[in-house]
């Protein structure tokens, strides 16, 4: 009996750390803008096959999000679509423990296309750095996770 709860018990243990650091960053996100620290966006985090994007699924800005305003400056096929729906990251990877990379984001604002890499610094706070050529070249930008009413 002795020897059951000494295998649980270690079973338990070495599966609890596995499961704490395995956070996702799929969810919704809320963004802050820069400049007046107000609320900007909620958007939405998807994963598929390993490959993580996100798209526009609020707006919060209360002089826009009842227009839900055309992307007049995004490149290629993203040009004039509305922003409410818009996907501004595609092919995020997993690049190590809670670290994400290799994928590109955009500002819808300006249409302009940056590299990307996203830290999870708590289950509710994601570090995104968007850059020009080299990470070191670039700015951060925190979101903070929103949860579902219940």
């Amino acid at each position: 009996m002795r020897l059951q709860y000494l295998t649980l018990s270690l079973i338990c243990c070495f599966q609890f750390p596995c499961t704490v650091n395995a956070q996702s960053i799929v969810g919704n996100w809320k963004t802050i803008d820069d400049v007046s620290g107000e609320a900007k966006s909620v958007l939405t985090i998807k994963e598929a096959d390993g490959v993580y994007s996100a798209s526009v699924a609020e707006i919060l800005d209360p002089e826009v999000k009842d227009i839900n305003p055309l992307c007049l400056e995004c490149p290629g096929d993203k040009r004039n679509t509305p922003i409410k729906g818009l996907d501004i990251m595609w092919d995020v990877k997993s690049t190590g423990k809670s670290k994400w990379g290799k994928g590109k984001i955009m500002d819808p604002e300006n249409g302009k296309v940056y590299g990307c890499k996203l830290s999870l610094m708590t289950k509710d706070k994601l570090k995104v750095r968007g850059f020009i050529g080299f990470a070191a070249l670039g700015r951060n930008q925190y979101w903070y996770r929103v949860y579902a009413p219940e």
